[in-house]
């Protein structure tokens, strides 16, 4: 106990106390529930938001939603609320993290919330790890919803515009985090206001928030068209590197994931590549492709951080074991790997839009969350999110039973006892689930059980597609799996077997179609004959073979329940309570041991020196093994190492982010009004008027005398606005007389605004107003995508700046401001130049400008349809306007910005602004 609970008793057990008084609130309203007809329980819904609308706060009509939310769950799944699931429901709408553990149905717990806070009308996202489990849990519990009146979504990968448009529009949503972010910033890229697929972010709860808020965080969602083709310098560059020897030619930091020439390889690199100077900035491409080389042969592993399937590399999740289907390295990595494996090398890509996770999430008003492991990153929530765990208590108590840690000096030694262990708990007929962290793992403890005959499923990425199947046997009599990290995470293991799974799996093959077999585990009658038929013979069937696996069930709970084999520590503590968490569900017994040793990665990155001493001392045989608190407190402390390390690395990642994301949030917000269809022509005449002043500025401020004023440098730069524009450059003696820096002002402007007025004229005010938005859609996405380049190539030197005793975040910051203040006027002068100069010879038609590319996560980058900018975009037809005439290149700054009144420092005496600062 800390010393914090000594003086103020359990805060976790205190926070409990206090939501049960609601709880008690919401069952004694059960009875009541209870006496209502199915349309007396359904009338509850419009009733409540009634109150609403009247005034009453969500708190308010708490507990009668939950008592009507919880009694709709009894008619419609069969299934009715806990206790402690109230109180978990109760956690989430207060935008906490309810941290249950596995069995305890957290997808049922999410109900109470959704259905509350879906009243008020603004919409209720429930984000999932997957695909699979969004579409699962909108389906079930999409029947509560129903029931009592609300509709439901599920945003999955592949559905059209117009359903995923719809699921976006419905009370409660499903969906992937990778969809909802991607869907953000599809929406900040369209040019029809009718394209929008999101509404206003409001709340969400996130299923295994773990995973998505702290695991995920790392890696930005990315939004990108085609860029530049790949080049054949991906596989030279290979093959120079084949050539080089380790140590001598370059060295490998596998604990901080880089790589780096010594001297003798750079010049070997300089010979092969035939330069002088290998570190000279002209060299920087052949630089970055042989360290992508390096780090695709040194630290990136086949079958354990990728597989090669079909001509293409897929990545794999190193939290999940998952194929990550169409996600790409980025920065050039997964072409090295395409080449390293001899398989076509992609093009690389340009990013159109981006953001983290953590960002995205923090724009929702209300962000909740629910997992089996949370308390361990309990700090990182609070900083990041702004969100506490409450540890909900389980429904019965945990019998299950969790050993030392069995520690092995060398790998062998340790996969030959996991071997006998897993062969001698089989004999006995206990189910056994082995949890490996890589697809590599996986096959080698598969081969050596296939020498024992030791017949056994296995489940990885390769399999995937069966993990239902699998995970529904995994509890059964005899059975042994082997399953990556969190393979069949959200779905249970039933102690015999899975009754439910039996029964539709059984009715698949008897010919019912997926909506009957769908409806058919609901409560729900239906008008439908055929649908209710279905029904009952679920109901038979289930019934059939609950009875048939109740003698199999109660064996199985004699020879322990569910024994877990762990074989290697995670690097985070939550994925191995995850997997720990598989056994013991709802009071059923259960067994969990880890088998480590010395030379797993974990151990020989961050163990130290003093634990292969130790063990050392002990002179150990190979298979010999040591079970010690000692080594397991170590262990303890090695993965606290490595999570505070991870936790620097996702707070880095997000420091850096805030100075874009406060960017993007002006970018978008004012794109957002365009969009809705704000009227534009005021907008651009003050852009119009910021332009005329900056170039009329350096040429009246040195001199009261308008005989001194360089008219010829003015009108020359304001012809660059418009040609149409006709300022003089000579006036009369009498005409300077009368001349001030006010009415000089005023009459360029109103000559501006009378060409104006012309062009609107020409074209149209109705139509006008259109051009005047889709020029500035155009330029403003565009100049913004240059930006993202342009922060992200400044971003990827910043470090360098520690070097000089600066601050590279705040260094960051500033540069990247002044960036941002040079796009802005970029943008202003492009939509001005363009709105001046547009002609239009047939009827104005915003066309859309974007075409379907693809979509990108890095440090995955996932390909997923999306609409992006294509090239420069498109103008209404019969259009013209006139080329930029220097694209912005990349700014970096050098030496401290020169003021307008400063010497030049060309060293000619004069200003600044009267100088090399004049346009």
């Amino acid at each position: 106990m800390g010393l914090m609970e000594k003086i103020f008793g359990d805060l976790n057990e205190k926070e409990i106390k206090k939501i049960s008084k609601i709880v008690d609130q919401v069952e004694a309203l059960d009875e009541d529930m209870q006496k209502l007809s199915d349309e007396e329980l359904q009338a509850m819904t419009p009733k409540l938001k009634e109150r609403l609308a009247n005034g009453e706060t969500l708190d308010d009509i708490l507990p009668e939603a939950f008592a009507v939310c919880r009694e709709g769950a009894v008619r419609s799944l069969g299934m009715k609320h806990f206790r402690v699931q109230l109180i978990g429901g109760v956690v989430l709408h207060q935008g906490r993290i309810s941290e249950m553990k596995t069995g305890e149905g957290k997808t049922l717990v999410a109900t109470l919330a959704a259905y509350l806070n879906a009243l008020e009308g603004k919409g209720v996202h429930v984000i999932t790890v997957n695909d699979y489990l969004a579409k699962r849990d909108a389906e079930w519990m999409g029947k509560l919803y129903s029931f009592l009146g609300l509709s439901v979504g599920c945003v999955i990968h592949g559905i059209s515009g117009e359903e995923r448009k719809a699921a976006y529009m419905a009370d409660i949503t499903y969906g992937t985090n990778n969809e909802f972010g991607f869907d953000y910033l599809r929406d900040n890229m369209v040019i029809y206001q009718e394209e929008l697929m999101q509404r206003d972010l409001n709340f969400a709860i996130i299923d295994e928030v773990d995973s998505i808020l702290v695991d995920e965080a790392r890696t930005p969602l990315i939004i990108s068209g085609k860029g530049a083709k790949s080049t054949d310098l991906y596989k030279t560059a290979d093959r120079f590197v084949t050539t080089l020897t380790k140590e001598t030619d370059f060295t490998v930091e596998e604990k901080d994931q880089q790589v780096a020439l010594t001297d003798e390889g750079v010049a070997k690199a300089e010979a092969f590549f035939k330069v002088d100077n290998y570190g000279d900035p002209e060299n920087m491409e052949i630089n970055h492709h042989v360290l992508q080389a390096l780090k695709a042969r040194n630290l990136m592993e086949r079958d354990v951080d990728y597989i090669v399937k079909d001509g293409e590399i897929i990545i794999v999740d190193e939290f999940t074991g998952r194929l990550m289907f169409g996600r790409r390295f980025s920065n050039g990595l997964h072409q090295a790997i395409e080449a390293k494996e001899r398989v076509a090398v992609r093009s690389e890509s340009k990013t159109l839009a981006t953001i983290t996770l953590q960002n995205y999430f923090r724009m929702y008003n209300k962000l909740a969350g629910m997992t089996g492991t949370a308390k361990t990153e309990e700090e990182e929530f609070r900083d990041i999110y702004n969100m506490d765990v409450v540890v909900i208590p389980t429904n019965r108590e945990i019998a299950r039973k969790d050993l030392d840690d069995s520690v092995y000096q060398t790998e062998r030694g340790k996969v030959k006892a996991i071997a006998n262990r897993v062969a001698q708990v089989h004999e006995t007929g206990q189910p056994v689930l082995v949890g490996t962290i890589s697809i590599e793992k996986s096959e080698m403890i598969s081969d050596m059980l296939k020498k024992r005959g030791v017949k056994h499923n296995v489940l990885n990425a390769k399999q995937h597609d069966k993990e239902a199947e699998i995970v529904a046997e995994a509890g059964r009599l005899g059975m042994v799996t082997i399953a990556t990290n969190m393979a069949g995470r959200g779905t249970d293991i039933i102690l015999g077997g899975n009754p439910e799974f039996e029964a539709k799996r059984e009715m698949k093959k008897q010919g019912y179609s997926d909506e009957e077999i769908s409806f058919a585990s609901s409560f729900i009658k239906s008008d439908d004959p055929a649908l209710n038929e279905a029904r009952e013979k679920f109901n038979q069937l289930h019934q059939q073979f609950k009875e048939e696996r109740k003698e199999e069930q109660q064996k199985v709970v004699e020879l322990g329940g569910l024994c877990i084999i762990g074989t290697e520590r995670h690097e985070s503590r939550r994925i191995d309570n995850q997997l720990r968490g598989r056994s013991g569900r709802q009071g059923d017994p259960g067994q969990t041991q880890f088998f480590i040793s010395l030379e797993d990665e974990l151990l020989r990155l961050f163990g130290g020196e003093r634990m292969q001493k130790l063990v050392d001392r002990m002179g150990l045989e190979e298979d010999e093994a040591i079970e010690a608190g000692m080594l397991s407190r170590a262990i303890e402390g090695a993965q606290k190492k490595v999570e505070g390390k991870n936790f620097g690395i996702r707070k880095y990642v997000l420091q850096y982010d805030n100075v874009m994301n406060k960017q993007r949030e002006i970018i978008y917000e004012e794109r957002r009004k365009v969009l809705f269809g704000e009227d534009l022509r005021e907008y651009i005449i003050n852009m119009m008027k910021t332009i005329v002043n900056a170039i009329i500025d350096p040429i009246v401020v040195d001199s009261k005398f308008p005989e001194e004023w360089d008219f010829e440098t003015m009108n020359k730069n304001l012809r660059k606005i418009t040609a149409n524009y006709r300022g003089k450059s000579s006036h009369t003696a009498e005409e300077l007389r009368d001349m001030t820096e006010e009415s000089l002002r005023e009459s360029v402007i109103a000559e501006f605004e009378k060409l104006y007025e012309l062009k609107e004229a020409e074209i149209g005010a109705e139509q006008m107003r259109e051009v005047e938005r889709m020029i500035l859609l155009r330029v403003v996405d565009n100049l913004w995508m240059d930006h993202i380049d342009a922060m992200d190539q400044l971003k990827s030197g910043i470090g360098l700046r520690a070097l000089g005793q600066q601050d590279p975040a705040a260094a960051y910051a500033k540069e990247g401001f002044d960036m941002f203040e040079q796009m802005i006027s970029a943008i202003q002068e492009d939509t001005v130049k363009y709105c001046y100069n547009v002609t239009v010879e047939t009827k104005t038609e915003r066309r859309a400008i974007m075409e379907a590319e693809k979509a990108t996560k890095s440090d995955f980058v996932e390909d997923d349809t999306v609409r992006a900018m294509q090239g420069e975009g498109q103008l209404p037809e019969g259009a013209q306007v006139p080329e930029r005439e220097n694209k912005p290149e990349t700014y970096r700054r050098d030496q401290p910005k020169v003021g307008r009144n400063d010497p030049c420092p060309c060293g000619s005496g004069k200003k600044y602004k009267n100088c090399c600062g004049r346009s």
